[in-house]
């Protein structure tokens, strides 16, 4: 038995067992990184072996999305301009996992401030696909879909600004959640856009990810967005039956571009949920051509006033100009600037600063607004036919690294399947629901109303048992 390998509750079912010790996991698994993380590159930082509480209630070792903070470890958001930053508290996840009695293995590699969808624009280097190490894992929580692919975490958190937990936990071949708004807290989490950030988990199985919502959902006096309401315990949703459910299959999403594999598997994971019970419809979400187009205005406007604080004074990287061009404080802040981030960084503030300017606010970032406000109508009446949604979470599988990078729109359109869960709030989970004739895996997207994951998870161990 390879400890590494296992999931978090057959862990937890052997520990308590006294057939494994935490010791044992962390162990297994950080030999898994000594061997692997060379190829993969899942990791921005490998963290010193911790203190490890063997009667803890959950001492799973997790890798955890570097821009969540962690007090006094590293936390960069993969990116120079943070070189050197270690945050004076830990995030409300990090509260709570610690509690739990979480194993930190490290801060997982991503893209420089969540922007992509390959974990190709870090500065620390791109990661690499476990299934195929000339691929990408997606992105941006690349490295934490991979460190759980590849077995260097038993689970890991990401964020999700626009499909970046399930993403890339589709082209990964594990199982990746988008909470709802509002449903964790985001207090330590550094923004991309503070309207559509949410944290959430990926992890080995359906069961594994209702466990470490458990952990860590629920109201946070410090997040103005987190929502009080109760948490229900996520596990007993966990159940083999979706007789008499309705679910909505959107004719938008099965258009041309679709990788016909990628089709076929969804299909087929249909037909499984048919047989077990469940009923489907054709549902039309008539906004979703705009929701690219909204998204990379709301994003990228948010993006650039949230990281206006990035200037070389207060965090992280501060580079003196060789000579006064303009003044010495703002030479200061373009030579920090300049150097610090990376150039698809620099693109979306550059985008995001332009939609917000004055005589184009209007135009780009109001008009953004209203059709996110259609978007989310168009899920608001599905809703009321139908139980949950079912999608392919990515196109396509992984492509080849340095495939996209040197064509944005086709990069961004990666996330086309995955935005409008993130316009609309409501929480959305991709599961694996098979592999390309390449060997690649496949995943499935299921969303459903606002606070409704156990809907999720209902539908998606169905799923996992009948497969």
């Amino acid at each position: 038995m390879t400890p590494n390998t296992l999931t978090a509750h057959a862990i937890l079912d052997l520990i308590k067992q006294k057939k494994l010790s935490a010791k044992d996991v962390f162990a297994s698994v950080s030999a898994q990184i000594q061997k692997t993380e060379k190829d993969v590159h899942a990791y921005a930082t490998i963290f010193d072996a911790p203190q490890i509480q063997e009667n803890a209630a959950v001492p799973i070792p997790i890798a955890i999305k570097d821009n969540i903070c962690i007090k006094g470890e590293l936390t960069t958001c993969s990116s120079q301009i943070l070189s050197g930053f270690k945050p004076p508290y830990d995030a409300t996840v990090i509260q709570k996992l610690k509690a739990s009695g979480a194993v930190f293995t490290g801060h997982a590699n991503m893209d420089e401030f969540a922007f992509g969808s390959s974990t190709e624009t870090s500065y620390y280097g791109p990661t690499r696909n476990p299934w195929n190490l000339a691929c990408v894992p997606g992105g941006s929580s690349g490295g934490s879909a991979a460190a759980v692919a590849a077995n260097e975490a038993i689970w890991a958190l990401g964020s999700d600004t626009g499909g970046s937990i399930r993403q890339p936990a589709a082209l990964c071949g594990v199982v990746g959640l988008k909470p709802t708004y509002g449903r964790v807290s985001r207090y330590g989490l550094i923004a991309f856009a503070s309207s559509l950030d949410q944290i959430g988990p990926i992890t080995k199985d359906i069961t594994d990810a209702a466990l470490l919502l458990n952990i860590i959902a629920g109201h946070d006096e410090h997040d103005s967005t987190s929502v009080d309401l109760p948490v229900p315990d996520y596990t007993k949703a966990l159940r083999n039956d979706v007789k008499g459910l309705k679910i909505g299959i959107p004719k938008e999403y099965f258009i041309e571009g679709i990788d016909p594999q990628v089709k076929k598997s969804v299909f087929d994971a249909i037909a499984i949920l048919k047989k077990c019970g469940a009923t489907f419809e054709e549902i039309s979400l008539p906004h979703t051509e705009y929701a690219v187009s909204t998204y990379y205005i709301v994003a990228t406007a948010e993006a650039s006033s949230n990281l206006a604080r990035f200037d070389g004074i207060q965090y992280g990287l501060r580079r003196k100009p060789d000579h006064i061009r303009k003044t010495p404080l703002i030479d200061l802040y373009e030579e920090t600037r300049d150097i610090g981030f990376g150039t698809e960084a620099k693109r979306r503030i550059m985008l995001g600063t332009y939609a917000l300017s004055s005589g184009y606010y209007d135009a780009y970032y109001l008009k953004g607004l209203k059709v996110r406000t259609l978007i989310k109508k168009d899920f608001d009446e599905a809703f009321k036919k139908v139980d949950a949604i079912i999608t392919p979470t990515s196109p396509t599988t992984a492509f080849k690294i340095g495939e996209k990078t040197n064509d944005p729109l086709s990069m961004y359109l990666s996330d086309i399947y995955t935005i409008s869960a993130n316009l609309s709030g409501i929480p959305a989970i991709s599961i694996p629901c098979g592999l390309s004739k390449d060997n690649l895996p496949i995943g499935l997207q299921i969303m459903a109303k606002p606070f409704d994951e156990e809907m999720l998870f209902r539908i998606g161990f169905t799923f996992e048992q009948n497969k």
